[in-house]
């Protein structure tokens, strides 16, 4: 007996497929933020409130109606769990990261990271199928990253391999975030909910950059509440959350690989900063393997 009609399963594709590059393009805008903010002297703890403290705020009401007592149903246990792998823990690493390294490691390393861990986690956790392909694929992208960390060795030192190891924490992060989410059935909008409101506990760290926030003037602030609020917080995981549902999380964790290249273009455009010859062959080798992941 068939479950789906073709037409169906077809649209639920489509549908997925749309999700998860529209989750790709939303990050890549708060990477390119990110580090146009760092540039203009903006602390990441400002940062990383910015991507949380807004939606976090509007949502309350949201998670109130559901009932704060479980989370909507959802428990204190998953809450905090998605919370410290997806929320505030993973901003900040990747924030941080940008005060060491420029625009082009933060975008290659932290999305590949997050593809591959995601495939590694949906083969040992969830598994599902990881067929020849995939593997090749999986290990064109840590070649790929060892072409970037290279480089930060070479022209940086440990100080930047330092920035590329906060990359690589906060890409494992949202693997197993992306993990959680397709093992528990996580709805979408209330895994935006539940992470944005548990992220506000972090509130109190403002004081430590509370001049700094101030500093930054109203524009700034403005463009980082935007940005990472409503674009790479809660619409990105809205939308990433919608592909894992529609697609299983060995095909949608392959989505965030589709962030550098959108990242690298805007942020040329946008800040002028274009990468390294090196970061180039990294990021051709890690989309030579994201290629070969999407085969069966």
């Amino acid at each position: 007996m068939v479950l789906f009609p073709p037409s169906t399963v077809k649209h639920a594709t489509a549908w997925g497929v749309l999700c998860g590059a529209g989750s790709a393009l939303f990050w890549a805008f708060g990477f390119v933020a990110a580090r146009h903010g760092i540039l203009a002297g903006i602390s990441p703890l400002v940062i990383a409130l910015h991507r949380f403290v807004w939606p976090g705020l509007a949502l309350i009401p949201v998670l109130a109606a559901d009932g704060f007592g479980n989370l909507g149903g959802m428990g204190w246990r998953r809450g905090i769990a998605i919370t410290v792998f997806g929320g505030l823990p993973l901003a900040l690493s990747s924030y941080i990261g940008y005060v060491f390294v420029p625009l082009g490691h933060g975008a290659i390393i932290q999305p590949s990271c997050a593809a591959l861990g995601g495939l590694i986690l949906a083969r040992l956790v969830l598994k599902e199928a990881l067929p020849p392909r995939r593997v090749a694929g999986a290990l064109a992208i840590v070649a790929g990253l060892a072409v970037i960390g290279a480089e930060a060795l070479g022209t940086m030192g440990t100080h930047g391999l330092v920035g590329d190891l906060l990359f690589v924490t906060a890409g494992s992060f949202f693997a197993v975030f992306g993990m959680l989410l397709r093992l528990w059935r996580i709805p979408p909008m209330r895994a935006v909910t539940v992470t944005s409101v548990l992220s506000l506990a972090g509130l109190p760290i403002l004081l430590f950059a509370y001049d700094n926030f101030v500093a930054a003037g109203f524009f700034e602030n403005l463009l980082q509440a935007v940005v990472q609020g409503v674009f790479a917080g809660a619409g990105a995981i809205y939308l990433f959350t919608r592909a894992v549902i529609l697609l299983g999380v060995g095909r949608a964790a392959l989505f965030p690989a589709l962030v550098p290249p959108f990242t690298l273009l805007i942020g040329a455009i946008t800040l002028g900063e274009m990468p390294s010859m090196l970061q180039l062959v990294g990021l051709a080798v890690v989309i030579a393997g994201f290629r070969l992941t999407q085969k069966s």
